[in-house]
């Protein structure tokens, strides 16, 4: 399908997903956030892709909701609101990485929150400014949030609504990496390529484990390790992963 807010690009078993309205420093409205939806979801269906890359085209990663577009236009009342089509397009099953190439704001920060691993360019900036719009955080953003930075620092964020840079989000621990503009693609596609050298189906599963233990108790996480263990030993690729250890070998993974 061809996208008119997406750009799409595939190198190996990564997918590289681009918003494209960067003469709106990609703002986001309903066309984008579905044609998101749809692009994400194939993907995660698709088994040539085992790592997402989330970006953005032109200088800012995406300056939120587009407050000069009606997002909801002549959906019915039945239909998702923005928020939620966001969330449902980035909770999908393969791992994500948002590659964090300029400004990101409001929904253009906390999408990014959605995502597994995050990456920043040093001329990255973030900002939550919803206190100040008379609106509340959203896409999960205040579950995800103090998990990540912690409750004071992620109130202070919410409640203060001022802009904050890269060196500030790594420090933190917003952001997993702060590299230079320059480095960012190479970086984020070397970490993707060695996630999707890995047995897709334990990718996953470790993803999975790490979302529910979020959740959970000692007892419970360590049950479903268990269980998920068992399952994971059972397939090709664990076989593999130990014949090519005996053999001296670089495996080679077929998500079986």
């Amino acid at each position: 399908m061809a996208y008119e807010t997406l750009l799409m690009e595939k190198q190996g078993y990564v997918a590289m997903v681009t918003l494209n309205r960067p003469d709106k420093l990609n703002a986001i409205n309903m066309q984008l956030a579905d044609e998101l939806h749809d692009a994400l979801s194939v993907l995660d269906q698709d088994d040539g892709t085992r790592v997402i890359v989330l970006t953005g085209a032109g200088r800012a990663f995406s300056a939120g909701a587009d407050l000069q577009a009606d997002t909801e236009g002549e959906r019915s009342s039945t239909a998702p609101s923005l928020s939620d089509r966001l969330f449902q397009a980035l909770d999908i099953q393969k791992p994500t990485i948002a590659s964090i190439n300029g400004v990101a704001v409001g929904g253009g920060c906390t999408m990014t929150l959605l995502c597994d691993i995050r990456i920043a360019s040093e001329g990255a900036r973030f900002q939550l400014p919803f206190a100040k719009l008379s609106l509340c955080a959203e896409l999960g953003s205040t579950y995800i949030l103090p998990r990540l930075v912690g409750l004071g620092r992620a109130t202070e964020l919410l409640l203060t609504s001022r802009m904050f840079d890269a060196s500030e989000a790594g420090d933190i621990g917003l952001v997993n990496q702060v590299v230079t503009g320059a480095e960012l693609a190479n970086t984020t596609l070397e970490m993707a390529e060695t996630i999707a050298g890995f047995p897709p189906q334990a990718v996953r599963v470790n993803k999975k484990a790490l979302q529910l233990g979020l959740g959970s108790d000692l007892e419970s996480a360590r049950q479903h390790e268990e269980l998920a263990l068992t399952i994971l030993a059972k397939t090709e690729d664990a076989k593999e992963a130990v014949a090519a250890f005996r053999e001296k070998r670089d495996p080679v993974f077929q998500g079986r």
